[in-house]
C-alpha cells in the first residue's frame, strides 16, 4: 500500500489556512479532534504527534518518527488549545455584537443619506459643546495662573486644589 499522501503544509494532520496559520487536527474513531491553529506547520505537525502518541499511533504515522515517548512528543509539543463550551458561548456572543455593529454602521448610513439636516445639525452641537468646554478650561485655566501670581492668594501650597486645576487646565486637543 502506498504511503498517504500529505498535506500542502508538508505534514500529516495540518492543513494550512488562507490567513497563513496552519490548523491540526487527528481523527479517532469516526470523529475529528480539533488540536488547535498554530503559527508554523513544526509546531501543529508537533502537537498532531503528541494526539498520535496518546492514540498509540504506530510511527510511522507520526511526523517525527525520532520521537520516542510520549513524554518527549509531549514536551516538544506546544500547550493545546481545549476549547469549551464557556468559550463556544463566548465566541457566539462576539459574533452576535460584532452582527449587531454592522447592522447599526449599515443603519447610520442611511440615516444619514436620508436626513443630511440632522448631521448637520448634530455636528454643529457637538462642535458648540467642544468650543464651550475649551472655553471653560481657559477660564479654569486663568484662575489658576492669577491664583500661582498672587502673593495674597488664598491657596495654601499643599491644596489638592492645584493638582485638580492642572489637570482638568491641561489636554492634548489645544
Amino acid at each position: 500500500m502506498p504511503p498517504r499522501l500529505r498535506g500542502s503544509s508538508g505534514f500529516r494532520g495540518v492543513r494550512a489556512r488562507p490567513n497563513g496559520r496552519f490548523y491540526a487536527e487527528i481523527r479517532a474513531g469516526g470523529f475529528r479532534l480539533t488540536l488547535g491553529t498554530y503559527n508554523t506547520p513544526e509546531l501543529a505537525a508537533r502537537a498532531y504527534d503528541a494526539a498520535a502518541w496518546r492514540f498509540r499511533r504506530p510511527r510511522r504515522d507520526m511526523n517525527f518518527p525520532d520521537v520516542e515517548s510520549l513524554e518527549e512528543a509531549e514536551f516538544l509539543a506546544p500547550a493545546p488549545c481545549l476549547v469549551d463550551d464557556e468559550d463556544r458561548r463566548w465566541h457566539r456572543q462576539v459574533q452576535q455584537r460584532i452582527a449587531i455593529a454592522e447592522h447599526d454602521e449599515e443603519l447610520m448610513h442611511q440615516w444619514r443619506a436620508q436626513f443630511p439636516n440632522d448631521v448637520d445639525n448634530t455636528d454643529a452641537f457637538f462642535a458648540d459643546l467642544r468650543a464651550e468646554r475649551r472655553s471653560n478650561r481657559r477660564h479654569r485655566q486663568a484662575i489658576a495662573e492669577f491664583e500661582l501670581d498672587n502673593p495674597n492668594t488664598t491657596w495654601a501650597e499643599i491644596d489638592p486644589r492645584w493638582d485638580d486645576i492642572w489637570t482638568e487646565t491641561t489636554s492634548d486637543d489645544e
